[in-house]
């Protein structure tokens, strides 16, 4: 008798869902809000790394209205570490839409949920199909890999055309009624068992019909176009030591109110052509912040290298400790700093970089620079210093947001000082 290939994989991946499923804080309820903070949290991350932030955004913001009417930065601490800042600001002004737009309550209509900002096809038959049991298509990578397979299909899942006509099938497989199981039944498929690189294809409950395994393509399929890798960018960047009234503390910066990691906070540093002479490296970095800041700083360590993949560039950073030099009228800079920074990496001190005047235009790839020609102070440092700049100790982490790529900069810092 010849298996109708749709029936069975519906039917077959159902029970085995209603088996399997995983206990995941998200699915206690069917709360639209619930999902929709999950569906965000859950783009580009794995839910091991989702689970801890999800529990804690939720105790923080537990309805839509406590999420619109947060402060940003309290919105974006509680992001920390989760990358793509720019998903929670969207989550955000999505809720505020909901506030404004429906009284605070998701509303139960595809159209007004997909013009939420940041609510894509993808979320929005999320949303639809688990809150609300629609039977609306929630197609993903996990998705389009595992119907690539299951049907055999060799169009490129990169091009729009191939994951529309994906979105036209997995609607044909929804059985009535259980939109929201299925479409996280198959969710569940893609993250467990059809894997990218190693499907585990005996586990699997729709094995026996499935073309992909038949044919023996099941670890070509999908067919998808390679993306364009990120453009590198080499940096070089300080760990400041402040003294005096700033001593234990180090020098950071706010990034601008838009862009890549829109203010957020970073130690500073700046754009380089190549990573040649530490000695030279370091004395861009002197001039830069002489002329953004008034501070004369004197690099003194290659402390270490770092690196972090953004989805279109690729920061590859140099990363020196340096304290308050010439000028200062406390002797900023003294044997016991300069002890702990060689301490730090347990190599050669530099050679002493005394901060040169500033240039009268220096690209220092951050933005214009400040009116920074600040009066000292006993204490080595400017009177004031100029926005963006700002000392903090480790106890400011914790109320300030930081990429994952300085949270590592400088938790080594202060763990080995």
């Amino acid at each position: 008798m010849k298996v109708d290939a749709k029936q069975y994989f519906s039917k077959e991946l159902l029970a085995w869902y209603q088996l399997v499923k995983r206990d995941l804080p998200w699915r206690k309820n069917r709360d639209p809000y619930r999902v929709w903070v999950s569906e965000i949290m859950l783009q580009q991350t794995r839910v091991d790394t989702v689970i801890p932030y999800y529990e804690r955004f939720m105790a923080k913001f537990p309805t839509v209205r406590h999420l619109a009417e947060a402060p940003e930065e309290e919105v974006l601490k509680s992001w920390e570490g989760l990358g793509y800042y720019s998903r929670a600001r969207n989550l955000q002004a999505g809720a505020r839409e909901v506030v404004e737009r429906y009284g605070g309550i998701v509303p139960d209509d595809k159209e007004a949920v997909a013009s939420l900002k940041g609510v894509g096809p993808y979320t929005s038959g999320a949303i639809m199909s688990i809150a609300f049991n629609r039977p609306e298509p929630a197609v993903d990578g996990n998705v389009m890999r595992v119907l690539s397979r299951y049907f055999c299909l060799e169009d490129d899942i990169a091009k729009p055309s191939t994951r529309t006509g994906i979105e036209k099938l997995a609607v044909s497989l929804i059985p009535e009624g259980e939109a929201g199981d299925f479409n996280q039944a198959l969710m569940e498929l893609g993250a467990l068992v059809c894997t990218p690189k190693s499907p585990v294809c005996l586990t699997c409950p729709v094995m026996e019909h499935c073309a992909g395994r038949l044919a023996g393509k099941e670890t070509e399929l999908p067919v998808k176009t390679k993306a364009k890798p990120p453009r590198e960018e080499l940096r070089a960047a300080v760990i400041v030591e402040g003294s005096g009234a700033h001593a234990g503390k180090v020098l950071v910066r706010r990034r601008p109110d838009k862009g890549l990691l829109a203010q957020m906070w970073e130690i500073p540093h700046l754009l380089v052509p190549e990573h040649g002479d530490d000695a030279a490296l370091a004395e861009q970095l002197s001039r830069t912040l002489h002329e953004e800041t008034g501070l004369l700083i004197r690099p003194k360590l290659a402390l270490m290298d770092a690196e972090h993949v953004f989805s279109h560039i690729h920061w590859k950073m140099k990363i020196y400790a340096a304290d308050l030099g010439a000028g200062s009228e406390d002797g900023a800079g003294s044997a016991e700093s300069a002890e702990c920074t060689s301490r730090l990496r347990g190599g050669e001190e530099m050679h002493p970089l005394w901060a040169a005047e500033a240039a009268a235009a220096y690209e220092s790839g951050f933005g214009a620079p400040a009116n920074a020609a600040g009066a000292r102070t006993a204490e080595g440092g400017a009177e004031t210093l100029p926005e963006p700049y700002s000392w903090i100790g480790r106890d400011d982490m914790e109320r300030l947001t930081f990429p994952n790529l300085f949270i590592r900069v400088l938790n080594h810092y202060f763990d080995n000082r």
